[in-house]
């Protein structure tokens, strides 16, 4: 598979389920949903997000997807920022740090290998 759209397919399946269960999403993302009421709000607005740009991947070609493709690849890099940064500020633990930061870092490197011209 493309790895675009396998990237494309995943933010809509992980931004459903960030939109219609936040605390089963929450949990996932290893994130103290009890201790967080305002978590599903925040929930819900990243798999809008995440829905609107997995969607609108999915449905362009040629310059308008590349562009998409890049806006990916900054949203993804600002994820694994924001996880890093949460764990030099002990905001989150290790363990969820790195459940955070390693997809996202996964997701710039799909992104990346997707702009690569086929072979």
């Amino acid at each position: 598979m493309n790895p675009v759209t396998g990237l494309s397919l995943g933010r809509v399946a992980i931004g459903a389920l960030a939109l219609g269960n936040p605390q089963l999403a929450g949990k996932l993302f290893q994130l103290d949903v009890e201790a967080n009421p305002q978590l599903a709000l925040m929930s819900r607005l990243f798999g809008s997000r995440e829905i609107a740009l997995g969607a609108l991947t999915l449905l362009s070609r040629g310059k308008a997807r590349r562009a998409l493709v890049l806006a990916g690849i900054a949203v993804d890099a600002a994820d694994a920022a924001a996880g890093w940064l949460a764990l030099q500020d002990g905001t989150v633990p290790k363990v969820t740090a790195a459940g955070v930061t390693a997809p996202a870092i996964g997701a710039v490197a799909a992104g990346l290998q997707g702009l690569r011209p086929s072979s």
